[in-house]
C-alpha cells in the first residue's frame, strides 16, 4: 500500500491519488507499533499512536479517541487535511498537546473535531457557498520535543515523528448535510426571500468508484450469452484524473457471488472479462477451467498477455464470494463463504504492470460470442474501479436472501430425488437383465415377459422415512416401464427421461375437461419432474406460483423456478425472465442489460432451432381470438381448407402447392408440422410447374438434405433455373453456392450484389460477412464498419442474424455507427426471440384448445405463453377471462383481465382495442382499481394514434361531459395549439379525425356524431339573432297547438327515438399478421434464403446453410 501524503507541502499528484481509495481505518504503517497490554520499566518501550472514530464522517463535533504511549516527554499532534475538486492538501483542523508526566503508560484522550462550517453545513442565508469535499485524512503523530519547542513551526513534525498514524473520514455531500443554527434572527423579508429559493438548490448525486455491476440473481445456462456492462469516464474530474493515472498501474477490486452447478465442460468458461475496442481480451479476464480452477488473464503494458491459474478450485452447489483485487503487477484472489469467512487465498506478483482502461470497451458477465459462460447463478457483483480492498472492507451483501436460501434447498432436495431415480432404474434394469438370461432356457418365462406385467421394484432398499417423504415419486416409479428403449443406460439421461414422463402425465391430466381442479395435487409431481432436470416442469411451476393458478400466489417460489428453468435452458423460462426485467414488473427490477442477456440467448436459439426440422415446434402466428375471419381459416389435415388446397395442388395449381408445402413445413394455420410431406409437394411443384419459388424451395432442401438425400448437382441446376427467372433469393443462393462449395468469393460477391439490388436481405447480410471476415474481393483486411452497415440493412429487411448483430452493437456500443442503446438492443433481440418455434408450439396448442372449447387447456397454455411477454397471447388470455369470468375467478388468484390487458398495452406492438379496454377501465373504474381520468385519456389517445376511430370518439365524449384534455396529450395527437383553448374547435377536430379514420363508405357513429355537431353549431349560431328567436318561438307555438289538435283527433302513437351509442371496442378488419419465420447461417457465415413457399402473408423464411 502506498504511504499517505505528508500533512504539509505534499506533491499534488500523490494527494490526488490518495484521496480516492479507501484504506482500513487506523491501519498500521511501517513506523506504527502494536499496543502492548502491559508495560514494565525494565523493557525497551516503543511509542505508538492509534485513532478510533465511531462515526467516520466529516461532521461538526466528531469525536475521535486517541490512544498513545510516550517513552519520553512528547507532543501529540492532530491535523485534518481536506481535498476538494480544485484544491488538495488543505489543513482544516489542528490540535496539539504535550505529555511530560505519563511516560511508559498507554493513555487515551477524547478529542472533538471542529471543521469549518462550509464543510459540514448546507447553504443558507449566511453560509452561501458550502464546498464539496472529496476526502479528508486525519493525521496523528508523536514528537519527542521539549516544552520549549511547543510553539515552534511543525513543518517537519510528521516527517520526524517517532510514531504516526492516519485514517480517512468520509465526506458528506452538501445536500445531505444539516442546516446550521446560527442563533440569530433574520428580518422577515430576508427570511422569506431565503425560503423561496432554499429548495431550488440542485441536488447532485455523489459519484463513487464503487459500482454495482449486478444486484439481482442471474441464471447463467453456460451458453454464449451474458450480461454486458460499459463504463464511461468519471464526471468528477479528480476521480477521472486518478483513473487515467492508473491505466498503467491498475488498482481495482471485483467481488462476485456465485452458486456454481458444474465446472467448465470444455476449455474455459467466462466469469467476468473485459473486451476492448478491438474486440480483444483486456484486463481483467477471469475464467473457470475444467478442474474448477480460476484462470485469470491480463493485458500487459508492453502489449503482451499473461495468464495465471489458482491452486484452489471453486466449490460446487454452495454460495461463495470470489474476490479479486489488482494492484500494479499484483493479484489477490480470495474465496469467501456465506458467513464471510475466507476459505482460500492466493497472491500473484509480476515484474510488469498491467494495462487497464475500463472505458475503452465493455465488461461481460458470463458468456459471449467468444466463450461459453459458466453454469451457475450469479449473485450480486460489486466493482471498485479505483480501490484495492481487503475482504473485510468489501460491501457486497445479498439483497434477496430468501431466494438465495431457496436455491440451496431446491438443489439439496433434487440431489436426493436424482439418486433415488437413478438407483431405482439401475435396480430394475439389472433385474431385467437377469430375467432375460433365463428366457433362452424357459419359454414360459419369455411369454410372461412379453405379455405379462412390466418389471418393477417392490422390495425397496430405502428407509421408511425417505419413502414417506417422497411417496408420490416412489408410486410413479413403480408405474413406469424401465425396459423401454427410450430409457437409456446413461444415468443422467435416465433421470431426465423419468422427469419427462412425470411431466407428460401431469400435463395430460391438466388438459382434461376439469384438469385445473387437480392442479394443487399436481405441484409435487411437477417439482419431482423439475428436480429430474426436465425444466418444462420448472416453467410450469414458475407460472403457477407467480399467477396463483390453482394455488396461492408465492412470488419467491415463482422466482425460484423461473431461475431454475432458465438455468436449465428452458426457452419459455428464459423469455419470462427477459420480459419481466424488460418491463420491471412482478417485483423484478428493471434491468435492460439483464433482460438482453436472456433475450439474446433465445434469439440465437431461434435461428438454430429452425435448422432442426424435428421437435415440438410450430410457426408463431398472430391470431387474435376476436378475429372471426382468421379463426375460420384455421384447419387441420382433415379440415375443409386443407382438403381443398390438397385437391387444387393435386391438379397442378402452383399457388396451392406452395401454400400446402408451406403449411406442412412450418406447421402453420393449425396443420401439424410434417417436413417430409412438405418436401414431396416441393418436389412435385418444382418438376410439374415452372414456378420459381417452388423450384428454389426444392433446391434448398436438396442442398441441405433436409428430409431428402443431398443432391448438389440437381440443386445447382434448379437454383440456376430459378435465378434465371429473376427470383432474388435464388440469385443469393447462387452466391452462397460459390462461397461455400467453390470458395470463389469474387463470383459470390457478384451474385450477392445483384441480389441486394433486388432487395434481398440475405444478400446484404452475406456481403457484410465478406467484409467482416476480410475476404471481400479487392478490399484488403477486415472492415467492421462497412460490415455493420450491411448487417443493419439486412436487419431492416427482417434478417435474423443481421438483427442479432445489430442488437449486439447496440448493447456494447463498440461500433462507430451504433451508439450504446440498451433498450433498442433488447427490443431487437426480443423481436427475434418471439419467433421461436417452441413458443409457437405452446401458442398453437392454446389456440387449438380454444377452437375445441377445451377451456381448461386453453387457459393453461395461454397463461404459459402470456407470461413470456407475447402480446397476442396476453390479449387473447384477457379475452378468455372476459368470456369465461367464472373460470378465471375459480383458478386464478390474480385479476386476469386487468393484469393481461395492462401487460398488453405496455408492449411496443399493442393493439388499439387493448388501449380502449384499459381506457374504459380507468374511466369507469375496474373492480378494486380506482378511476383515473388522465390515464384514461392517455389510453384513448394512444388508440387514436394507432388509427382507431374509437379513440377519437371517446376523447370527444370526454370533452362533451365537461372534462378538459391536458395539452401534452393534444400535442401528442399533433393537434394545433391554437385549438387547445376552444372546446368547440377541439370537438370539431376530434369528430373529423374520427370520421376520417372510420369506414367512409358507410354511415358510422363518427359520421353521425360529426353531422350532429355541425347541426348544433348551426343552431347555436341561429339563436344569436333576436328576431329569428322570436319568429322561431311563434312558429314553435303554432306547431305545438297543431300537434295537440291532431293528437286529440287521432289515436295515440308514440315513436321511440334511440340515441346513437358510441362505437364498441372496434377491431380492425385486417390485422397485420407478422408471420416472418426465418432460418439463417451460423455466426459469420453467409445465409441462403429459403421461404419454402411462404408468400404474401408469410414473408421470406431462409433456411440455414450448413
Amino acid at each position: 500500500m502506498r504511504p499517505p501524503a505528508e500533512p504539509r507541502g505534499p506533491p499534488p499528484l500523490l494527494l490526488v491519488l490518495l484521496t480516492n481509495f479507501v484504506l482500513s481505518f487506523g491501519k498500521e504503517t511501517l513506523q506504527t507499533t502494536a499496543v502492548a497490554p502491559q508495560f514494565q520499566k525494565n523493557m525497551d518501550y516503543v511509542d505508538f499512536i492509534h485513532l478510533n472514530i465511531l462515526e467516520k464522517k466529516v461532521l461538526n463535533n466528531s469525536e475521535v479517541s486517541v490512544q498513545y504511549l510516550c517513552s519520553k516527554p512528547c507532543i501529540i499532534s492532530l491535523e485534518a487535511v481536506a481535498s476538494s475538486e480544485f484544491r488538495t492538501g488543505v489543513p482544516v483542523y489542528r490540535r496539539r498537546w504535550k505529555d511530560e508526566k505519563n511516560l511508559y503508560v498507554s493513555r487515551t484522550r477524547q478529542v472533538h473535531l471542529k471543521f469549518p462550517s462550509i464543510m459540514v453545513y448546507r447553504d443558507d442565508y449566511i453560509i452561501r457557498n458550502s464546498i464539496i469535499v472529496h476526502s479528508v485524512i486525519l493525521y496523528a503523530w508523536i514528537s519527542h520535543k521539549s516544552a520549549s519547542n511547543y510553539d515552534d513551526e511543525q513543518s517537519e513534525d510528521y516527517q520526524a515523528a517517532v510514531a504516526k498514524n492516519y485514517t480517512f473520514l468520509e465526506a458528506v455531500p452538501p445536500f445531505e448535510r444539516p442546516y446550521k443554527d446560527h442563533k440569530v434572527c433574520l428580518q422577515w423579508g430576508a427570511d422569506y426571500l431565503w425560503m423561496l429559493q432554499a429548495n431550488r438548490i440542485p441536488q447532485c448525486p455523489h459519484e463513487s468508484d464503487g459500482v454495482q455491476l449486478l444486484e439481482f440473481i442471474y441464471a447463467s445456462s453456460g451458453e454464449k450469452t451474458g450480461i454486458v456492462k460499459k463504463f464511461e469516464q468519471f464526471e468528477n474530474r479528480e476521480l477521472e484524473t486518478v483513473r487515467q493515472h492508473q491505466i498503467d498501474y491498475p488498482m481495482f477490486t471485483v467481488s462476485i457471488w456465485l452458486y456454481l452447478l458444474h465446472h467448465c465442460e470444455k476449455d474455459l468458461c467466462g466469469i467476468l472479462y473485459f473486451i476492448d475496442s478491438k474486440e480483444m481480451y483486456g484486463t481483467p479476464a477471469v475464467f473457470l477451467n475444467e478442474e474448477g480452477y480460476v484462470h485469470i488473464q491480463m493485458h500487459l503494458v508492453r502489449g503482451d498477455d499473461l495468464a495465471v491459474k489458482t491452486s484452489f478450485s471453486l466449490p460446487l452447489k454452495q454460495w461463495f464470494r470470489l474476490d479479486i483485487s489488482f494492484k500494479g503487477g499484483q493479484i489477490e484472489v480470495s474465496s469467501v463463504g456465506k458467513n464471510l469467512k475466507r476459505h482460500h487465498h492466493q497472491s500473484f506478483t509480476f515484474r510488469e504492470d498491467f494495462y487497464y482502461d475500463d472505458t475503452a470497451g465493455y465488461f461481460v458477465l458470463g458468456g459471449s460470442g467468444y466463450v461459453n459462460g459458466i453454469e451457475a447463478f450469479f449473485g450480486p457483483v460489486k466493482y471498485y474501479r479505483l480501490s484495492v480492498l481487503e475482504t473485510e472492507q468489501i460491501s457486497n451483501p445479498h439483497h434477496d436472501k430468501d431466494t438465495v436460501e431457496q436455491i440451496e434447498v431446491y438443489y439439496e432436495r433434487c440431489l436426493d430425488i436424482q439418486e433415488i431415480v437413478y438407483d431405482y432404474a439401475y435396480i430394475v434394469r439389472q433385474g431385467e437383465k437377469m430375467r432375460r438370461s433365463c428366457y433362452y432356457e424357459n419359454y414360459y418365462l419369455e411369454l410372461i415377459h412379453k405379455y405379462g406385467e412390466k418389471s418393477q421394484c417392490d422390495a425397496f432398499m430405502w428407509g421408511k422415512e425417505l419413502m414417506e417423504k417422497y411417496h408420490t415419486l416412489f408410486k410413479l416409479l413403480q408405474e413406469m416401464d424401465f425396459s423401454s428403449p427410450d430409457v437409456l443406460e446413461d444415468g443422467s439421461d435416465t433421470v431426465v427421461e423419468v422427469g419427462r414422463r412425470i411431466f407428460e402425465k401431469v400435463v395430460k391430466g391438466l388438459s382434461s375437461a376439469n384438469g385445473l381442479s387437480n392442479l394443487g395435487s399436481s405441484v409435487p409431481l411437477l417439482v419431482d419432474s423439475s428436480c429430474c432436470g426436465y425444466h418444462k416442469a420448472s416453467y410450469f411451476l414458475a407460472v403457477i406460483f407467480e399467477t396463483g393458478l390453482g394455488v396461492p400466489v408465492d412470488r419467491i417460489k415463482g422466482l425460484l423456478y423461473s431461475l431454475v428453468g432458465a438455468q436449465g435452458n428452458e426457452r419459455l423460462s428464459v423469455m419470462n425472465l427477459g420480459y419481466k426485467h424488460y418491463q420491471g414488473i412482478n417485483n423484478y427490477p428493471l434491468d435492460l442489460e439483464l433482460s438482453y442477456a436472456y433475450y439474446s440467448n433465445i434469439a440465437i436459439k431461434t435461428s438454430l432451432d429452425q435448422h432442426n426440422i424435428k421437435g415440438e415446434q410450430a410457426f408463431v402466428e398472430t391470431i387474435r381470438l376476436m378475429d372471426d375471419e382468421l379463426l375460420k381459416a384455421q384447419t387441420k389435415e382433415n379440415g375443409d381448407v386443407f382438403m381443398w388446397l390438397k385437391h387444387e395442388a393435386t391438379r397442378g395449381n402452383a399457388a396451392a402447392q406452395q401454400r400446402l408445402a408451406q403449411m406442412l413445413f412450418w406447421g402453420q394455420q393449425g396443420v401439424a408440422k410434417n417436413p417430409e410431406a412438405a418436401i414431396e409437394w416441393y418436389a412435385k411443384g418444382a418438376i410439374e410447374t415452372e414456378d420459381p419459388v417452388l423450384i428454389y424451395d426444392y433446391a434448398i432442401v436438396l442442398f441441405k438434405g433436409q428430409g431428402v438425400k443431398k443432391n448438389i448437382k440437381l440443386a445447382l441446376e434448379l437454383m440456376k433455373k430459378a435465378a434465371a427467372k429473376g427470383l432474388p433469393q435464388a440469385v443469393n443462393g447462387l452466391g452462397w453456392y460459390y462461397h461455400n462449395f467453390k470458395r470463389d468469393y469474387r463470383k459470390a460477391a457478384k451474385h450477392w450484389l445483384i441480389a441486394e439490388e433486388l432487395g434481398n436481405p440475405d444478400a446484404s447480410y452475406n456481403l457484410g460477412v465478406l467484409y467482416l471476415d476480410g475476404i471481400y474481393p479487392g478490399v484488403p483486411g477486415r472492415n467492421q464498419t462497412v460490415a455493420a452497415r450491411y448487417f443493419y440493412k439486412a436487419a431492416q429487411g427482417g434478417h435474423i442474424e443481421g438483427t442479432l448483430r445489430c442488437s449486439l452493437y447496440y448493447i456494447t456500443g463498440n461500433m462507430e455507427d451504433f451508439p450504446r442503446e440498451p433498450e433498442k438492443a433488447v427490443i431487437w433481440a426480443k423481436h427475434i426471440a418471439e419467433k421461436n418455434g417452441y413458443l409457437g408450439h405452446v401458442i398453437r396448442k392454446a389456440l387449438n384448445a380454444y377452437l375445441e372449447l377445451s377451456w381448461h387447456e386453453a387457459l393453461l397454455h395461454y397463461i404459459l405463453a402470456a407470461e413470456t411477454g407475447i402480446e397476442v397471447s396476453q390479449s387473447n388470455l384477457a379475452h378468455i377471462c372476459e368470456e369465461r369470468p367464472d373460470l378465471a375467478r375459480k383458478y386464478l388468484a390474480t385479476d386476469c383481465v386487468w393484469r393481461y390487458y395492462n401487460f398488453s398495452v405496455s408492449q411496443v406492438n399493442a393493439p388499439s382495442f387493448a388501449y380502449l379496454k384499459m381506457g374504459d377501465f380507468y374511466y369507469y373504474g375496474y373492480q378494486n382499481q380506482s378511476k383515473d381520468l388522465e390515464l384514461s385519456m392517455r389510453m384513448y389517445a394512444q388508440a387514436a394514434l394507432e388509427g382507431d376511430s374509437q379513440g377519437f370518439f371517446n376523447l370527444a365524449l370526454v370533452i362533451e361531459e365537461g372534462n378538459s384534455i391536458p395539452s401534452y396529450i393534444l400535442d401528442h395527437l399533433e393537434i394545433d395549439q391554437a385549438l387547445h383553448s376552444s372546446n368547440t374547435s377541439l370537438l370539431q377536430e376530434l369528430y373529423y379525425r374520427c370520421w376520417n379514420n372510420s369506414n367512409q363508405e358507410s354511415i358510422s357513429p363518427c359520421s353521425l356524431a360529426l353531422l350532429y355537431f355541425y347541426m348544433r353549431v348551426l343552431w347555436n349560431n341561429v339563436l344569436h339573432s333576436t328576431l329569428i328567436y322570436f319568429m322561431g318561438t311563434f312558429l314553435l307555438s303554432i306547431l305545438v297547438a297543431f300537434a295537440v289538435q291532431s293528437f286529440q283527433s287521432l289515436s295515440a302513437h308514440n315513436s321511440a327515438g334511440r340515441r346513437s351509442e358510441p362505437l364498441s371496442d372496434a377491431i380492425p378488419s385486417s390485422l397485420v399478421n407478422d408471420n416472418e419465420h426465418a432460418t439463417r447461417l451460423q455466426q459469420d457465415e453467409p445465409t441462403l434464403s429459403n421461404d419454402l413457399s411462404q408468400q404474401e402473408s408469410n414473408p421470406q423464411n431462409p433456411l440455414v446453410t450448413s
